[in-house]
Formats: structure tokens, C-alpha cells, sequence
């Protein structure tokens, strides 16, 4: 992935702009946006609509500096976004240091990061090494999309991107149903309802304009559960943070 490339943030200006808002990796502020997704897709009670996918895989544990947050992987709908992000959070799979152009190798990648934008009421966003959004493990991967798998519930952990077929590192992960980023962004994980009120807390910490917390938030660590294995007991959360001041939806300028 370029190290020039800046993930757009799936921030949604649909309300005020009728039009979708991408996760924030272009360097330059004037990126195209995706349309709207169309109306003719099925509603609910459609005859071809099927029960949505549960997740199988194994289980991440995010350990923030705000509280832990839980998530089951699917994978069998996402393998490969699922087989990257294993790797990357284990080390078991190389990477390239955005900062300073070294290959990585059995050093896990999101030890140490932070949640480089939080949006209340949206979504958190992390993976990023470099911690700006511009960020990478100096490769991407394709999407990942199944019919029966959107963003309907709270908690979804999808990959960010650039358009089709951009993914790399960074993740978000939603506090609230999101219908408008449906087959645009591969979702891979499902956080418990635990973990939400963490979610809301990292989204509502202060933050400046491009919507980056001002004291950072970090992820220490991301633990790696296989699936079958028992959780351990999530540590306590930390006290909700005072909510900051309401924003207009839209895109903010770099």
C-alpha cells in the first residue's frame, strides 16, 4: 500500500449530502465518495432474504486503555480479511514499517497503536502504525462481501479501505447500525454487547477537528483466542468519558 494513500473514514454525509462519506487514507481532502446504496435492495421480510451469518472463527481481544473489547471473527464468510488480521496481530505474518520502510517479522502490528478517529454515534477506527490514517502493512487485499452480512447491528469489526479491494491494516468498529456501508466494507467480526458501551466510551473521548481523541486512546494488545477455547473474564471498563460537544455529520477536512 502506498505510504501517499490515506484510508477514508466511513463517516456518512448521507443525511445532509445524499451520498456516502469513505474511511479517511488519501492525502488529499477532495477523494471521491461512493454513491448511495441503491433502493431496490430486499427488504427485511423478502422471501430471498436468509438469516444473517453468526461467526465461528476464533476470538480477538482488543485490550484498550479504555476496557476490553471482545470479538468473535467470521471466518468463514471473510478468511482472508480474518487470516490477516490473525497474523498481524500475532506477528506470524510480515509486514512493512510505514515510518521507516523495514520488513517486520514476528512483531505483531497493532501492539501500541491508538484509535487514530472516533465519531460518536458511528464508529471507532485503528490499525494504523503510523497513527495519522495514512498508515499501512505496505500491501492490500480484496473484499470480502456476503449478501447476508451487513452493517444491521451494533458492533460490527470491519476493515477500512480506499475503494474496492484496498484493504490492509486498519479496522473500525461500529457502535450503532450503519445500513448506508452495506457491500462496501469487509466485515470480519462481530464485538459482544459488552463491548459496546467501550465502543461508545473511545467514541465520545474529546477530540480535535479531523476527529482524532486528543489524549490517545490506545490498544495495547490484540489476543488471539481460537475458536472453541474459553474467553477469559474481560477487565473492568473504564468510567464513560463525558460526551463531547455535537458535530454536523459530514465529512471533516484533513
Amino acid at each position: 500500500m502506498p505510504v501517499s494513500l490515506r484510508y477514508r473514514a466511513p463517516l456518512l454525509a448521507a443525511v445532509f449530502l445524499l451520498s456516502c462519506s469513505v474511511f479517511a487514507q488519501q492525502s488529499t481532502p477532495d477523494s471521491s465518495t461512493p454513491s448511495a446504496p441503491s433502493s431496490s435492495t430486499a427488504l427485511p421480510d423478502s422471501p430471498d432474504t436468509q438469516a444473517a451469518p453468526q461467526p465461528t472463527g476464533p476470538t480477538a481481544l482488543f485490550d484498550t486503555t479504555m476496557g476490553e473489547i471482545e470479538c468473535r471473527l467470521f471466518q468463514k464468510e471473510a478468511p482472508e480479511a480474518v487470516a490477516n488480521f490473525v497474523g498481524l496481530a500475532t506477528g506470524t505474518k510480515d509486514w512493512t514499517d510505514p515510518k521507516t520502510k523495514d520488513k517486520m517479522h514476528g512483531k505483531p502490528l497493532y501492539d501500541g497503536t491508538t484509535f487514530h478517529r472516533v465519531i460518536p454515534g458511528f464508529m471507532i477506527q485503528g490499525g494504523d502504525p503510523l497513527g495519522d490514517g495514512t498508515g499501512g502493512p505496505g500491501y492490500e487485499f480484496k473484499d470480502e462481501f456476503d449478501p447476508n452480512l451487513n452493517f444491521d447491528v451494533a458492533g460490527r469489526l470491519a476493515m477500512a479501505n480506499s475503494g474496492p479491494d484496498t484493504n490492509g491494516s486498519q479496522f473500525f468498529i461500529t457502535e450503532a447500525p450503519q445500513p448506508r456501508l452495506d457491500q462496501q466494507y469487509t466485515i470480519f467480526g462481530q464485538c459482544t454487547d459488552d463491548s459496546i458501551p467501550i465502543v461508545e466510551s473511545i467514541a465520545r473521548v474529546n477530540r480535535d477537528s479531523n476527529d482524532k481523541p486528543v489524549e490517545p486512546v490506545i490498544l495495547r494488545k490484540v489476543t488471539i483466542i481460537p475458536a472453541g477455547q474459553p474467553v477469559p473474564q474481560a477487565a473492568p471498563a473504564a468510567p464513560s468519558a463525558p460526551a463531547a460537544p455535537a458535530q454536523p455529520e459530514g465529512k471533516p477536512q484533513p
